[in-house]
């Protein structure tokens, strides 16, 4: 059994509570107080994800009132493909393959962790008494977060969603899928940045007053539910490939970055880990200077990871204890700026007729760049394919020249009806939505 404590020294807190309130009260993340620890080959024995997510989760959900359910939770939240693509070899001979993490219901890696979270909370919900009040689920998105969310807990009963998103900051059918579900579901476009949306939801969660009259919880990827099942999914790619193998996660928040690093610290064998970013370079920075500095984030074409303080920066520091020589030694880092990321759309399609989106693209770049290095060594690399690039086509089609056809849960999604509110970044703004 694994006890859970906050990044800032609170706890212990039991699972129950972790999944439901995503932020502890001092303010911190929850961590667990240790990882749990594997053989590669009692990982590798796991015929599918969700026997492996199993598998790696028990330890965590042992003495819960889950324990039971977690077969049926991992059943749920992997009950699609998550296939291995080549892509075309690197110069010295790096084979390089694509995790493709979009065949979920809103093309996007998100799925996995917002489908295994609303699963644990309709179960822990269902136990309550009639009377208890409704869990307000606060979501800040600069993109895919708020479809993935929406998507997982629409139509589920003692729950409401109330997502964030930056207008005009996202892609017009990223813009769509936010607005298209059950009444449960409210989309918030807010006049600013996803800093702000950030801002926001992290300003209601401290407010006192605001929290002893509606019951908040958070599913963006400081809440842990998200974060240890997309353990899985890195540890299962990293089985299917040989020991050692090196692995490349485009990360805005490092939600993903840092669920790639846990599935290499219990056991799954992964090698280096690369994270990339856009223009926006505050995890680059950090590791160059030793000093942390958050900061405004930018715009660009790889919307979703537009994050100028990544929220999970305070478990990755925690969980070495703020040592950045440490942290250099766990992980490295790449910018990639929108021109490298257009380029490297248009050469994939031509070189093998791959369609990247533009997070995937920047991941790609990143880790070609790496091996044309002067004495890179080769080796296989796997990088997180992180969105279907049918949620980006009026960044990718005229790249390309041609059109890329939605999959089709894209398209059912497109044939609904969409609609949102629009709120200025202030805390008396959102209130009302709240509840």
């Amino acid at each position: 059994m694994v006890a859970f404590h906050s990044t800032r020294g609170g706890g212990p807190a039991g699972l129950e509570a972790v999944l439901q309130t995503g932020t502890a009260p001092d303010g911190g993340l929850y961590v667990p107080e240790r990882l749990a620890a594997f053989e590669r080959e009692e990982l590798a024995d796991s015929a599918t994800p969700a026997e492996l997510a199993e598998r790696m989760l028990a330890p965590y959900f042992a003495g819960s009132s889950l324990a039971g359910a977690l077969p049926d939770i991992c059943r749920n939240a992997f009950d699609y493909p998550l296939p291995l693509a080549d892509l075309s070899p690197a110069g010295n001979g790096a084979c390089l393959r694509l995790l493709e993490l979009f065949h979920g219901p809103t093309a996007a890696f998100k799925d996995y962790g917002a489908r295994f979270l609303a699963a644990c909370l309709e179960r822990i919900l269902a136990e309550e008494p009639a009377s208890s009040p409704v869990l307000t689920i606060l979501v800040a998105t600069s993109g895919d977060t708020g479809a993935a969310v929406a998507s997982a807990f629409s139509g589920r009963e003692k729950i409401r969603v109330v997502v964030l998103f930056p207008k005009g900051r996202i892609s017009p059918r990223q813009e769509h899928h936010l607005g298209c579900w059950d009444d449960n579901v409210q989309a918030l476009a807010v006049h600013g940045v996803f800093d702000d949306c950030q801002r926001l939801a992290k300003q209601a969660f401290a407010d006192a007053r605001l929290r002893k009259r509606v019951r908040l919880g958070s599913a963006n990827s400081i809440n842990l539910g998200r974060l240890l099942p997309q353990s899985a999914y890195h540890a299962w790619a990293a089985l299917k490939s040989p020991e050692g193998t090196h692995f490349v996660v485009p990360t805005g928040n490092l939600g993903n970055g840092v669920a790639c690093l846990w599935a290499r610290e219990m056991g799954a064998g992964i090698g280096r880990i690369l994270l990339t970013t856009n223009a926006n370079r505050t995890i680059g920075d950090y590791l160059s200077s030793g000093e942390y500095r958050g900061r405004e984030s930018i715009g660009t074409l790889a919307n979703a990871m537009d994050v100028g303080d990544p929220s999970n920066m305070e478990r990755l520091r925690h969980q070495f204890d703020g040592d950045v020589d440490r942290i250099r030694a766990a992980v490295s880092a790449a910018s990639v700026d929108d021109g490298r990321i257009r380029r490297r759309i248009r050469r994939e399609y031509s070189d093998s007729d791959a369609v990247l989106c533009p997070h995937t693209a920047a991941g790609v770049d990143a880790c070609r760049g790496l091996l044309a290095d002067a004495g890179a060594s080769a080796g296989d690399w796997v990088i997180a394919a992180t969105a279907h690039p049918a949620k980006f086509e009026t960044v990718v089609e005229p790249l390309i020249g041609t059109t890329v056809a939605p999959p089709p849960q894209l398209e059912e999604l497109l044939s609904r009806h969409s609609s949102h509110e629009e709120i200025p970044p202030d805390l008396a703004a959102l209130t009302p939505f709240l509840g």
